[in-house]
């Protein structure tokens, strides 16, 4: 049995498909068929059911590919070990973020690091919250961007930014210049992300912070910041906004933002990693260049911040 044998396996189980995982590990069809045969064979088991389409993993082979992610992932960590001891910043890296961060923070930074980090290669992957943990804790990923404090014991936080609310809100747009309260919000009135996002539960949390909602019904939900805007514009209701995600608005659009008044409610956003993750010249890199770039798109009219109220 060999380390690269089991990596076959594990891509194999990832894509149900022999040269779709031949195409991912560099190898062709016929090779990585051969080394799975052969590692059946010395086991004397049978780990896919090639009868099935797609393929798929006979009872034996799960608990196989359940321990092969560990002895993949223990075996990486060696290579790692010896990089971070080296000071050598680079290899393959895999990171998680969240939806509502993804459009916006990525563009912001990604050149940035790129340039400073050629030989970091970035695997970046739009993921909710509850897989990116999932992530972490099995080592499919090595770390993630997400709205925290997540209080998890096996994972630790490091905070990049905080992020303030802005709403939207074309009915009122008359009082564009007049800050807000938290109060002020009309539950009733206010259209949210479907369920899923994170960001859903930052608004819920912040809204049960102030009132409970929980005999308040919501009228319309939507997957994109985008519809929402669309539905706010029609007349359909408020809907709150990050921050961020108010830079490239049109100017007629910007008449619609209302501020909070100080301290503005606000998200934390966070790189989160598992606490025994070792890729840290990575991390540490990752983090200098976000809270770089940040620093200054969210240092805007020297809002005060609330501490956040949402745990996603």
């Amino acid at each position: 049995m060999t380390i690269t044998q089991l990596k076959y396996v594990l891509a194999v189980a990832q894509y149900q498909n022999f040269t779709k995982a031949a195409n991912k590990v560099f190898v062709t069809q016929p090779t990585l068929s051969m080394q799975i045969q052969k590692l059946e064979d010395e086991l004397d088991v049978q780990i896919f059911d090639r009868t099935k389409k797609p393929i798929e993993l006979t009872e034996t082979g799960r608990k196989i590919v359940q321990q092969a992610h560990n002895i993949v992932n223990e075996s990486d960590r060696i290579q790692d070990i010896v990089d971070q001891e080296k000071g050598f910043i680079g290899g393959d890296f895999k990171i998680g973020v969240i939806p509502t961060v993804m459009p916006t923070l990525l563009p912001m930074f990604l050149t940035n690091f790129i340039n400073r980090y050629p030989k970091v290669r970035l695997r970046i992957e739009e993921m909710t919250t509850d897989n990116i943990i999932e992530g972490l804790l099995e080592g499919s990923i090595d770390a993630a961007i997400a709205a925290t404090p997540l209080e998890h014991d096996l994972i630790k936080e490091r905070v990049l930014y905080f992020e303030p609310f802005v709403c939207y809100d074309p009915k009122n747009a008359g009082k564009s210049k007049q800050k807000m309260k938290v109060e002020d919000i009309d539950t009733d009135d206010l259209l949210l992300l479907e369920d899923g996002h994170c960001f859903k539960d930052s608004i819920l949390n912040l809204c049960r912070s102030s009132r409970d909602t929980d005999q308040e019904r919501f009228t319309l939900e939507s997957g994109s910041f985008e519809t929402l805007l669309k539905l706010s514009d029609e007349g359909l209701g408020m809907t709150l906004l990050p921050y961020l995600n108010t830079l490239d608005l049109s100017p007629h659009k910007m008449e619609n933002l209302r501020y909070f008044e100080d301290p503005s409610p606000a998200r934390e956003v966070s790189l989160i990693y598992h606490k025994s993750e070792l890729k840290m010249q990575i991390i540490e890199a990752l983090q200098t260049v976000i809270a770089g770039v940040i620093k200054g798109a969210i240092a805007f009219s020297n809002v005060q911040i609330v501490s956040p109220l949402a745990k996603k």
